[in-house]
């Protein structure tokens, strides 16, 4: 029996042709002692594959030459070797130079970590991709193995001749260098396997103690603290590595010595078997006896009858309580799983803890140290510029590693600060005391800048927006490591830092949007994961507690708030404009600005109490809870978090309603009294205890004054749910009064029947139900006034005495629909119609139940003319208006200008206490003051009047005279621009003449 082979996954001649490359470039031999030996075309070889890599697999998106070079060893086999055997003092050589730069080149791209998502996935890249993340971990491993060669150490002296050339003096070829060491130091970092050990020698320890032992570390401390001055274009590669060295990685613990660590250690292991020893007895108290053996299970009826529940086990016979408790627990429900939006990669998580051994702990906090004191302010300012510029190499992940590294580095100040007042404390030397006092926050003050901050509020309030929360994630961990460390320079001891801290605060507190955005953080929760849920939490916990501070001691402070008001220049624009026509740009945006709004700021007085209501909703109490479900997780500062919030809710802002709900009390009570409760011993244990049993007192309470609790338990509280429980009766609410639409008018000097076919054609698209039901009361009405005029006639041809008048009584048009009489309140262009037709509005304009009649004045021949001119621009409307630059029906409306009027300044009318108009919007500058009055004074400006009024109708009449055609809009619009620059320019120079 013959079995058929599995096709290739690589082109057997691609194959061919790369296996041919790499035996020609050398190998071992056994006539030389198991040397590796070049072979007589090596550097060809290496730059034909690195041709192969380039123009096969990067130009036609294929993994098809990097498959074929893992299976061939190449890394391990010839690579690794080559640049093991390169002497520290070859590098004179130029050739072996060459060669051991051609080898960097094939091993950089080689290690690049796979970056693919879903839809840049392809069959070719699911074949060959989990082979090579396989292979890239041996090449990891190999490299960190090679002690005795020194690869990283052969990687920095192949840069050394770069880095020493003057950056104005490097040529490109020289970045390029300097650029391809550290991008391989970047990928030896980012290559990582899941569920390895911090033994194991691909693992975060063994690549920081290879890092430290071959002098990565070193170069990387030189590169940053010189950022800006020798190097330019490096910063985005030496921030990846600082990422991928330090994420996961406690602060805390990093900072602690070796007898800390092992007290670290036997207290977690206590807790662990305190917390299983808790366990093993609420297990005990419902533990099955021996006799369990012999099975026992039971049928438990359901409400609805011929229905019952199976469920197993001895201890079910206990009691009812239990059994049913048993059987919830057996119930599952298979909730659909929702496909996220964006797919985390495995490089980009920074929530995943890490463990680190004794020896890579001390490498790491030492080079923590160091670049805290040299290399942090000019790397991360140099990283925000570029950031803020958007330069090419900056990318969406680096803006991201960006503010993680600023929250990381910012724990790891505040932490190493503590080690140092403690180790004051203990040893109580002078010499330490005055290091410490020495030691200012200027060290991370490129941090703690304007700019960061704003940059900081755009990326949060941008990855709120697009909802990208692990990127969002990493904003809110740097913002709350910004207010910590202002609260430690709040707390310091030197005056400067007390100064800059209270500026921060100011600045931080003053925008109203970053309150906001903070509780919109915490109610943005979903399933965002527990990375996400600790640090929103975390950021309003700090946040709330330092305002309230802050709050307290500025009585006067004041907050910039952003409201929706209305464009008053826009208004005033459209209110002085009234001429006949005008600009179609110019009406487009008048209606524009008539339906939108901006934002316009204002500074207001802050009421911590206000802001503190904001998080007492229902969904920051929901964030909260399922915080607090991972009670059995949490370490003492997240259980102090969560209870510090929810005796805010009950007690400080008096909504214990709220928690009012079976959930809640049902997680409380699991938490105290058990199965699996709180430690007895833990220094929070007493507080939680204590506000549970509050709890239950003011919820019995309540209860018996609102029985109705005992049904809303069962649901959460919206706010008049909550008014309601709080004081018995709804909250009443009083409804706005509707406005009326501002008026129309036709633009142009047209003729009624024009202006008719206008709004015609205005409604005929959409509304021609209007202009129907306009037609038809016109018709009824002027069949009523044909009627009355025709008895009236009679009567004066019998010599009736009460034949006087002609007129009928005023006729209001009957209302066919609700939709009708809201559309005769709410539509302008309807309205506009019926005014055009006759018909006239009784009462103010805001009433929307006032009436329209059609006044008895109109005789029927008036309104049989009207009737015909709706029917005819009915059955024939036109829709564009003009030959030049025709405008449409609805261009040719614009607003009705409002008349201003004039009232002197005695009038007892005016809106303002002092006699003058209270709209001040149109005044540049006070009045000048008193002016002369009398009747002298009256009469020179009344003759002044006069003859400027006789020269203005002399020189209309010479223009006439003289056969001028009439004034285009254009001019028109020029002259009035004309007109309002210069009384402008005269309003600027009189206020200039007042104050300067």
């Amino acid at each position: 029996m013959e079995f058929e082979e599995a096709p290739s996954p690589v082109d057997p001649e691609v194959r061919a042709y790369v296996y041919s490359l790499v035996s020609a470039l050398g190998g071992t031999g056994t006539d030389e002692d198991g040397r590796y030996i070049l072979g007589d075309d090596a550097l060809a070889c290496l730059k034909d594959l690195k041709r192969w890599l380039r123009f096969y697999d990067e130009k036609a998106n294929r993994l098809d030459v990097a498959r074929c070079l893992a299976e061939a060893n190449l890394v391990e086999g010839d690579l690794l070797e080559i640049l093991g055997a390169w002497p520290e003092d070859g590098t004179e050589d130029k050739v072996k130079s060459k060669i051991a730069l051609a080898c960097m080149e094939l091993l950089v791209p080689l290690t690049w970590p796979m970056e693919k998502t879903d839809a840049q996935m392809t069959v070719n890249h699911h074949r060959h991709i989990p082979y090579i993340q396989m292979a890239q971990s041996s090449y990891k491993r190999a490299i960190l193995d090679s002690q005795s060669k020194t690869i990283l150490r052969t990687a920095v002296r192949i840069g050394l001749p770069s880095i020493a050339i003057p950056m104005s003096e490097r040529t490109t070829r020289d970045e390029g260098i300097i650029k391809l060491i550290l991008y391989l130091f970047r990928n030896v970092s980012i290559i990582s396997t899941s569920g390895e050990s911090k033994e194991s020698p691909t693992s975060r320890s063994a690549t920081i103690e290879a890092f430290h032992h071959q002098d990565v570390l070193a170069l990387m401390l030189t590169i940053c603290s010189n950022m800006g001055d020798d190097f330019n274009t490096q910063d985005m590669v030496i921030l990846e590595m600082l990422f991928h060295l330090i994420k996961g990685v406690s602060p805390e613990k990093l900072f602690m010595d070796q007898g800390q660590l092992q007290r670290q250690g036997s207290n977690e292991l206590g807790s662990l078997l305190a917390k299983e020893k808790n366990m093993h007895r609420s297990y005990a108290k419902n533990a099955p006896s021996r006799h369990n053996r012999f099975g026992t299970m039971i049928w438990v009826k359901r409400d609805e009858p011929g229905k019952v529940s199976t469920v197993s086990g001895q201890d079910s016979l206990k009691d009812g309580q239990h059994t049913l408790c048993k059987m919830d627990q057996s119930k599952k429900w298979n909730r659909p799983k929702q496909r996220s939006r964006e797919v985390p990669q495995a490089n980009d998580r920074f929530d995943v803890p890490v463990s680190l051994t004794n020896n890579a702990n001390t490498h790491l906090r030492a080079f923590i140290e160091e670049f805290l004191d040299s290399g942090f302010n000019p790397l991360f300012n140099h990283v925000r510029r570029a950031i803020e510029r958007e330069a090419d190499r900056v990318f969406e992940m680096h803006t991201q590693q960006f503010f993680y590294l600023i929250s990381w580095f910012l724990e790891a100040e505040r932490v190493r600060r503590r080690k140092k007042q403690e180790a004051e404390k203990r040893s109580k030397n002078n010499k330490i005391a005055e290091t410490f006092e020495a030691d200012s926050f200027a060290l991370i003050a490129s941090v703690l800048t304007q700019e960061t901050f704003v940059l900081l509020n755009r990326f949060m309030q941008d990855r709120l927006d697009m909802k990208a929360w692990r990127e969002l994630n990493a904003g809110t961990l740097c913002f709350t490591q910004i207010l910590l460390i202002v609260q430690d320079m709040a707390e310091s001891s030197l005056e400067e830092d007390q100064d800059i801290a209270g500026n921060i605060q100011n600045r931080i507190f003053y925008e109203e949007t970053t309150h906001d955005r903070i509780i919109a953080t915490l109610r943005g929760y979903k399933d965002q994961g527990f990375g996400y849920l600790d640090s929103c939490t975390e950021l309003s916990h700090v946040f709330l507690r330092m305002l309230e501070r802050y709050s307290r001691e500025n009585v006067d402070l004041q907050v910039r708030s952003k409201r929706r008001a209305r464009k008053k220049r826009k208004q005033k624009a459209a209110a002085v404009d009234q001429d006949a026509t005008a600009n179609v740009e110019d009406a487009e945006s008048e209606m524009e600005d008539v339906a939108e709004a901006e934002r316009v700021s204002r500074e207001r007085k802050f009421d911590f109490s206000r802001f503190a209501v904001k998080f007492m909703t229902q969904s920051c109490i929901d964030t909260f809870v399922a915080f607090t479900k991972f009670y059995n997780d949490l370490n003492t500062e997240q259980l102090k978090r969560a209870h510090r919030f929810f005796h805010r809710v009950a007690f400080k802002q008096e909504l214990s309603v709220m928690l009012f709900r079976i959930d809640i009390f049902a997680l409380f009570n699991r938490m105290v009294k058990g199965p699996e409760p709180l430690d007895r011993t833990s220094p929070i244990y007493g507080e939680w205890d204590e506000l549970v049993r509050q709890l239950i007192k003011r919820m019995v309470k309540k209860m018996k004054e609102s029985p109705e609790l005992a049904v809303e338990m069962l649901f959460s509280k919206i706010p008049s749910t909550v008014f309601y429980l709080e004081n018995g009766y709804e909250k009443q609410t009083v409804s706005s009064k509707p406005r009326a639409p501002a008026a129309l008018e036709v633009r142009g000097a047209m003729s009624r029947e024009e202006q008719i076919g206008v709004v015609v054609a205005a409604l005929y698209e959409s509304k021609l139900e209007s202009v129907d039901w306009v037609m038809k009361v016109m018709s009824n009405a002027a069949s009523e006034r044909q009627s009355w005029e025709a008895e009236s006639a009679a009567r004066r041809v019998e010599n009736d005495p009460t034949s006087g008048s002609t007129e009928g009584q005023a006729k209001a048009p009957s209302i066919d629909t609700e939709e009708r009489r809201i559309a005769m309140f709410k539509d302008a262009k309807l309205r506009l119609l019926m005014t055009l037709a006759g018909f006239e509005r009784l009462g103010i304009d805001d009433e929307p139940d006032a009436t329209w009649i059609i006044p008895s004045a109109i005789a029927a021949r008036q309104l049989r003319e009207a009737h015909d001119i709706v029917e005819k621009h009915r059955n024939d409307p036109v829709m564009k208006y003009g030959e030049d630059d025709p405008m449409t029906a609805d261009e040719m409306l614009r607003r009705k200008p409002t008349e201003k009027i004039r009232r002197a300044a005695y009038d007892d009318d005016a809106s303002g206490d002092d006699g003058i108009d209270g709209n001040d919007d149109d005044l540049l500058f006070p009045a000048r003051g008193p002016t002369e009055t009398g009747p002298r004074t009256a009469a020179a400006a009344l003759e002044k009047l006069k003859q400027k009024r006789r020269r203005r109708k002399n020189k209309s009449t010479s223009d006439v005279e003289g056969g001028a055609a009439d004034i285009d809009d254009e001019t028109l619009e020029h002259r009035r621009k004309v007109r309002e620059a210069k009384d402008l320019k005269k309003r600027e120079m009189f206020k200039s003449a007042e104050f300067v």
